[in-house]
């Protein structure tokens, strides 16, 4: 039985304005702190789930021991939804947590409004990334999250971000120190067998904000660029100093970004929810 922890904060003046953020890894909903607050204050009911293996989420009884899939992750999310009374909302997600979106919508899009995508990609993994993501995954196991996340740190956030901004890269560390290496594993090993979602882009039809750290060294600019143009009417934002976590790293430029997109969202009537 999975135990999932998450942040419901706000009211929205309506059922469907609700928005769905969904971290990466290896992280936990409090890499949303900035977005949860923002949105909260801009009259959205915000919901931050753990995902299943990582932060407050248990996976006691997982469907395949030592792998999570993204199939079973977007389950875990439209059950939590479900269970909060919530039919329609905006599905937003970062690196694994966009392709846990992509996922989410095609398994159940005539639920959401629109679509948040940062710092993502949206194809396979190539034979030798599915390599890395299981030798990784066997580090893990062995050594723990430790030295995996001091060497990760800068290029989640950029090397200058590391410096310049003291209490991003030490919540960033800590969130990865923190991280269950058996959840994180479990994560690593499904995501190397996850589908490509290149050929899905093209049929989403709700509006879709697709945003990047200018220096991602994980998701570049040109895949976030791809995911723009297969989206019809896709907006892209780049945010310029900012590296695979542009919401922590320039918080106010990011949360202009979905504010904006937020705004420009028909109204749930208009949209027929």
């Amino acid at each position: 039985m999975t135990t999932t922890g998450y942040t419901d904060e706000g009211t929205g003046t309506d059922t469907a304005n609700t928005l769905v953020l969904i971290h990466g890894h290896p992280f936990d909903r409090t890499m949303w702190h900035p977005q949860i607050a923002y949105a909260r204050q801009a009259g959205w009911r915000v919901i931050a789930p753990d995902l299943r293996g990582y932060g407050e989420s248990t996976d006691a009884a997982p469907p395949a021991p030592g792998k999570t899939r993204l199939e079973t992750f977007a389950e875990d999310i439209i059950d939590l939804l479900d269970t909060l009374g919530i039919e329609r909302f905006v599905l937003g997600g970062l690196s694994m947590g966009g392709q846990i979106v992509m996922e989410c919508h095609r398994q159940f899009a005539h639920r959401i409004r629109g679509l948040l995508l940062a710092d993502t990609f949206a194809a396979a993994d190539t034979d030798e990334g599915r390599a890395l993501r299981r030798t990784t995954a066997e580090r893990l196991l062995r050594e723990g999250m430790a030295g995996y996340a001091q060497e990760v740190l800068p290029k989640m956030i950029t090397p200058r971000n590391v410096h310049a901004q003291p209490a991003v890269a030490r919540h960033v560390l800590d969130m990865m120190r923190g991280a269950s290496p058996e959840g994180a594993a479990a994560a690593l090993r499904g995501r190397a067998e996850r589908r490509d979602y290149t050929g899905l882009l093209a049929g989403i039809e709700v509006p879709t904000l697709v945003v990047v750290g200018e220096e991602d060294a994980f998701t570049p600019v040109s895949d976030a660029r791809i995911i723009a143009e297969r989206i019809p009417g896709a907006t892209l934002k780049v945010i310029a100093q900012a590296g695979h976590l542009p919401n922590l790293e320039r918080p106010a430029e990011f949360n202009a970004a979905l504010g904006d997109f937020l705004d420009s969202l028909p109204s749930p009537a208009e949209a027929g929810s």
